[in-house]
């Protein structure tokens, strides 16, 4: 039987990352991810001026988890303490197909560390082995090459182009390339 993955918030540990619920004393290192204009050069979403501003969305995070609409997981190193040196996501969980959508956002202080690719490789596990889930997908912009990498490096499959598809607040409308990964092909790689 498939679980939903709002049944309890995860906590999602591997040798080398943890994902945890974010709380408001992430405020200050997700200050470092969310008021970064080029960490959102790819994403339709708005970078955040303020700390006040970043405690705020901490607190939206929870919200969205109490409204299963959204998981959002701080992304700690082992190495660096509990720091919180991005974000993990899972959205759009749709029970009827079994999918669920991921994204993720890592501090530029850590880029180069692999630590998207470990946190995508730490939710598919979770995601396939706990909950039970049959599809996960992912959305970026076709531009955006090193998350792309970061997809097809996790074994996802590039599934077309969404052209003129997604609505970014500062570019207008965009283009959009889906990538996705089945349960069956996951436990056959």
């Amino acid at each position: 039987m498939k679980k939903s993955p709002f049944d309890t918030f995860p906590y999602i540990e591997t040798d080398e990352i943890v994902l945890r619920k974010t709380t408001l004393a992430d405020t200050d290192a997700l200050f470092e991810v969310y008021n970064n204009k080029k960490l959102f050069e790819y994403t339709p979403s708005v970078f955040k001026e303020t700390k006040e501003e970043v405690a705020e969305l901490i607190e939206r995070f929870n919200r969205q988890f109490a409204d299963k609409q959204m998981i959002r997981m701080a992304v700690t190193l082992k190495s660096e303490g509990d720091f919180a040196v991005g974000v993990a996501e899972m959205y759009s969980y749709n029970a009827d197909v079994n999918m669920i959508a991921i994204g993720y956002r890592v501090n530029e202080r850590f880029w180069g560390r692999k630590i998207a690719t470990k946190s995508v490789n730490a939710m598919v596990r979770f995601l396939f082995e706990e909950i039970g889930i049959n599809r996960i997908y992912a959305e970026a912009m076709p531009t955006h090459t090193a998350s792309l990498a970061v997809l097809e490096n996790c074994g996802f499959m590039r599934e077309g182009v969404a052209r003129q598809g997604f609505y970014f607040h500062d570019k207008g409308i965009v283009d959009g390339v889906t990538y996705s990964l089945l349960k069956s092909d996951f436990f056959s790689a």
